[in-house]
């Protein structure tokens, strides 16, 4: 089972917010920007794990010979 095309280039936009949000909070001068970096780091991490365990998810249906359905 391949990768969908997708899910590739939406996970690698929520790899470079995470990197974004780890500048804005490495560079931050006040707290607002600081926790601001964090959650966008954070949230980006959470949603790349979810994209990882939907492909496995989809993987495991293949294997079992079940209907996926999103």
């Amino acid at each position: 089972m391949e990768v969908e095309t997708g899910d590739l280039i939406v996970g690698a936009m929520m790899l470079v917010f995470g990197l974004i949000g780890l500048v804005l909070a490495s560079g931050s001068t006040d707290n607002e920007m600081y926790i601001f970096g964090l959650s966008l780091a954070g949230f980006a991490a959470v949603f790349v794990v979810g994209l990882i365990r939907r492909h496995y998810d989809k993987v495991e249906a293949y294997a079992r010979g079940e209907d996926w359905h999103v």
